[in-house]
């Protein structure tokens, strides 16, 4: 487990890494109190981090002038408890930079960094853009993988040509291929300082068997325990007990996610929290918030796992 603010040369960034919602009221302000209460909430499950300004946050909708808010007040909150890390990913190169530096300056100890997503980019041109990035930002970064959203895949190519950059830790993979799984664990699982954390649901229980030092789960605002007990019994390589809490952790994330777009998905997510009291069902737009059947809907999905008392 890490210590927050304590990178040795060649220490891995390692657990349970969860991508935490963003709480916003009504109007479509950050709502500081469920913030705090949502946050605890993870604490008290013995997580490693908290991944704030990531696609389960809703970072490309969370308005500008509040996102290091966002960010100060999870660091302030989580203090030495665990891991914070921030999601950084404008296409303008100089944005990226700039809110790297005000995010760490707040205290962050890790960039999560997207790909620039308007062009159709060469692996010479990502390898460029991030080296630029990871010269620049003045911190420790991993890079974050998700062509659902960015419709750009990370070569491994390019993960080879900035391998050794002092300031590159890993790489947060959400691309669901499990081809690419086991060649992106054969060539970089054993790397030095280099981590491996996997944010596909499905795929975590197998990144983890094949040497995933991580996972970052959306479920895991939901259930924590259940995450942070997939990660320990992977590492006692008790395989019955892992693949008990792999199912348990896919069967709630199913709740929000089935037949659902991921936006939607991140709506019916709320919703969830919202019946457990953490925070309002509410999202920023474009995003829409369930109906009120569909609220009920889930509170019943909710009942039959014995998620709610």
């Amino acid at each position: 487990m890490n210590q927050p603010g304590e990178m040795k040369k060649n220490a891995k960034l390692s657990g349970v890494i969860v991508p935490m919602v963003t709480p916003v009221t009504p109007g479509g302000n950050l709502d500081e109190p469920a913030l705090d209460k949502l946050i605890d909430f993870l604490l008290a499950a013995h997580v490693d981090g908290i991944f704030v300004l990531g696609t389960t946050g809703e970072a490309p909708s969370v308005p500008r002038h509040w996102r290091l808010r966002l960010v100060e007040r999870t660091v302030a909150r989580v203090g030495n408890r665990a891991m914070v890390y921030a999601g950084i990913g404008d296409t303008c190169l100089a944005d990226s930079i700039e809110a790297g530096k005000q995010y760490l300056s707040a205290g962050t100890d890790v960039l999560v960094a997207l790909p620039p997503v308007y062009y159709p980019l060469q692996p010479v041109e990502l390898v460029a853009y991030f080296k630029s990035l990871l010269d620049r930002v003045g911190g420790p970064v991993i890079l974050y993988n998700i062509p659902a959203t960015t419709r750009v895949s990370i070569p491994l190519e390019v993960l080879e040509q900035l391998q050794g950059h002092p300031k590159l830790l890993g790489i947060k993979d959400s691309e669901n291929d499990a081809r690419r799984l086991e060649e992106l664990m054969a060539r970089f699982g054993n790397r030095p300082g280099f981590s491996v954390f996997i944010g596909v649901g499905v795929l975590m229980e197998k990144g983890l068997k094949l040497g995933a030092e991580g996972i970052v789960p959306s479920a895991g605002n939901l259930v924590p325990e259940t995450c942070v007990q997939l990660c320990l019994s992977t590492a006692r390589r008790d395989w019955l007990e892992a693949e008990k809490h792999a199912a348990r952790m896919i069967a709630v994330a199913g709740i929000y996610q089935n037949g659902r777009t991921l936006g939607q998905s991140l709506a019916a997510l709320k919703a969830t929290l919202h019946w457990r009291g953490l925070c309002g069902p509410d999202v920023l737009p474009p995003l829409l918030p369930l109906a009120k059947t569909e609220l009920e809907g889930v509170r019943n999905q909710m009942v039959e796992m014995s998620l709610l008392n």
